[in-house]
């Protein structure tokens, strides 16, 4: 009988333990993330309150320094996995994100956080789910870490997510509304559901309240069990306000590309098997899903020729955005990782050493740091969407996550060891 998702063409070695498992591969990991924090340590301070934008080399992008609030907590949330592995600076990088949270990023009069400012005030005051998601992530990370305001954050992060982004009939999450809680449009989302979910499942480990994994698993029901499993294991990016798969939907290319995005369906692979070790192995559907997500993006999203997932593809399974970027990548590695560890068979080992060495080859910028994030077909570092080093969260968890227990979040694995 031939098996629906093959293991991938072209010879990648496997014999011997799992990489995972090997001390040598486990060392140059935390190496590879090591150098990640330092990378992002050395210049994102901004004095004015956040983070700088980094350029190729590490220095912050010259002009008016905008401050995203998903860039400020996701920094909240690495830094808090670096104090959590012992590493000098952290808690610095810890605590100014934080007061920028309460200052800055807050809305005073409204409540909620604005999606984007400088140094004068809200330059997009927009209240987007996507970002509040964040900010629940950032408290609960934080938590972890020890750090004093932590409860704070999380208590004020839910207090907005229910009564203003949760839509407790729908079990999801609305999308976006200007500053005055006024709704913009009827537009829902994944993508913001997706990290809500890595939100609350991070809420429930950092406070033990059960009302976060029901969230989480009332998410992932819709999204998944509903749409990605009628769509042939493909996760839909938007839908109609009725939470209709809205196939004509074309946005913003770096939040709301056309089409379906292969990395989102890697990431929910890695999310599901999360959800369904921390409910305690109840939900059978969770695990099937998480592992033909995997393997059906593998099949369809993988360029067989050069290497690389396409970012985005049209409903025929045809590359709409070729470019290879570095996040869907980093969250390959992740879930190859989670998977194997919890039963997994060998194709999942195969697709951890084949995207790792891919990785490292064309993503990883060896000269300076940090990691390019897009690939033109010819494998040549662009900016199309992206400038500079946008990012530290995606590729330092996938340094990271392959080195702790797939029962749970990567800090609270790292808070056990």
């Amino acid at each position: 009988m031939t098996e629906p998702f093959p293991m991938p063409t072209g010879w990648i070695g496997t014999t011997g333990p799992d990489l995972t498992t090997r001390p040598v591969h486990r060392d140059w990991l935390m190496r590879q993330a090591c150098g990640l924090f330092d990378f992002f340590q050395r210049n994102a301070i901004n004095p004015a309150g956040g983070f700088f934008a980094l350029d190729d080399s590490g220095v912050p992008l010259p002009g008016r320094p905008l401050r995203h609030l998903h860039e400020t907590t996701r920094m909240v949330h690495c830094y808090a996995m670096a104090h959590l592995l012992g590493l000098p600076g952290a808690d610095r990088m810890i605590d100014h994100g934080m007061r920028f949270l309460f200052g800055g990023q807050r809305d005073h009069r409204h409540g909620g956080w604005f999606w984007a400012v400088d140094d004068a005030g809200a330059v997009d005051p927009a209240k987007q789910a996507y970002g509040h998601g964040f900010v629940l992530l950032a408290g609960a990370s934080a938590k972890v870490a020890g750090h004093p305001e932590a409860d704070r954050l999380i208590a004020e992060a839910t207090e907005v997510l229910l009564t203003r982004f949760w839509d407790d009939a729908a079990g999801a999450t609305t999308e976006e509304y200007d500053a005055d809680w006024r709704p913009r449009g009827g537009y829902r989302g994944q993508n913001s559901n997706m990290h809500l979910t890595e939100a609350l499942m991070a809420a429930f480990e950092a406070t033990g309240e059960r009302m976060y994994l029901t969230m989480a698993e009332r998410i992932a029901a819709l999204i998944i069990d509903r749409h990605a499993r009628a769509e042939g294991w493909r996760v839909a990016e938007h839908f109609t306000a009725d939470w209709q798969v809205d196939r004509d939907y074309a946005g913003d290319p770096m939040f709301r590309p056309a089409g379906t995005t292969p990395g989102h369906a890697l990431e929910w692979s890695r999310l599901l098997n999360q959800l369904w070790e921390l409910g305690g192995r109840r939900h059978g559907w969770m695990i099937e899903a998480a592992r033909a997500l995997f393997l059906r993006t593998c099949e369809i999203g993988w360029n067989g020729a050069r290497g690389g997932f396409y970012y985005t593809l049209d409903w025929n399974d045809r590359p709409a955005r070729s470019d290879r970027y570095w996040w869907p990548c980093a969250e390959g590695i992740a879930a190859a990782a989670v998977l194997r560890q919890t039963g997994g068979d060998a194709r999942f080992e195969a697709w951890y050493r084949r995207i790792w060495d891919f990785s490292t080859h064309h993503l990883i910028d060896h000269a300076r740091g940090g990691w390019f994030p897009e690939l033109d077909d010819d494998l040549r570092p662009v900016s199309r969407v992206f400038t500079g080093k946008p990012d530290l969260y995606h590729a330092v968890q996938a340094c990271l996550i392959p080195l702790v227990p797939a029962s749970g979040s990567v800090t609270r694995g790292l808070s056990l060891r």
